[in-house]
């Protein structure tokens, strides 16, 4: 059986991954800051911001076949807003992704190996008052692409998702800072819906196939038609 882990693997994207990949037969090491709802047996606590938390959580694991970062935190800020959220999103978003791929990539095999960031159609283009949002999800794009051309020789993948609209706690908190329904989300899509977390875990699932052992370095949008707008 082969060892996942996913980072924000308890609820939205993370938590669809989860489910997804356990039906797929892997065993997933979820971990999050807090504890699920609902007790689970391979959930470990770790605060991927944290690089000591993160040192000694990869430790603690003897195999592993895929990392799957999913954990982050948004909020709306501009370069008037407070410091302390550019920090908060910056270390989650992107320092934690780094901790979690630099502590994972010694770890994971030769051949089969992956890795998947969930970064964002934020990732790829620009909202005025999503600076830390955006930087750090650009940030995850470029580290992507540089980590899979360091381990590509290794045979092990390294890709990014790039959702746009998701229905998700943290989709409905930008919902209402924008002061929309989710039904005024969906009509700005092209194809008129907004993703389901298990849409973003179907495409994970994918990638960690063999079949997709030649998508390496690449930013996948799923964003229903946004960024081919004019």
């Amino acid at each position: 059986m082969k060892t996942a882990l996913v980072t924000g693997g308890t609820r939205g994207i993370g938590g669809a991954v989860t489910s997804r990949l356990r039906a797929d037969g892997w065993r997933v090491i979820p971990i999050a800051r807090h504890a699920p709802a609902t007790p689970d047996p391979d959930f470990v606590a770790c605060d991927v911001a944290d690089p000591t938390a993160v040192k000694a959580l990869f430790e603690r694991i003897d195999t592993l076949d895929a990392l799957v970062n999913c954990a982050g935190i948004a909020g709306s800020n501009t370069l008037e807003g407070d410091d302390a959220l550019w920090h908060a999103i910056v270390n989650s978003n992107l320092n934690g992704t780094y901790y979690c791929c630099k502590a994972a990539v010694p770890k994971l095999p030769d051949g089969t190996g992956r890795i998947v960031n969930i970064a964002s159609v934020l990732g790829l283009r620009g909202v005025p008052d999503q600076t830390a949002y955006c930087a750090a999800k650009h940030g995850v794009v470029g580290l992507t692409r540089a980590l899979a051309l360091a381990v590509a020789a290794r045979g092990i993948t390294v890709n990014a998702l790039c959702p746009g609209w998701v229905d998700t706690d943290m989709a409905h908190q930008r919902y209402r800072e924008l002061g929309i329904t989710p039904e005024q989300a969906a009509a700005g899509v092209p194809n008129g819906r907004v993703a389901t977390p298990a849409e973003i875990a179907d495409a994970v699932a994918w990638l960690l196939r063999p079949e997709s052992r030649g998508i390496n370095g690449h930013a996948l949008p799923i964003e229903g038609g946004g960024l081919a707008l004019p």
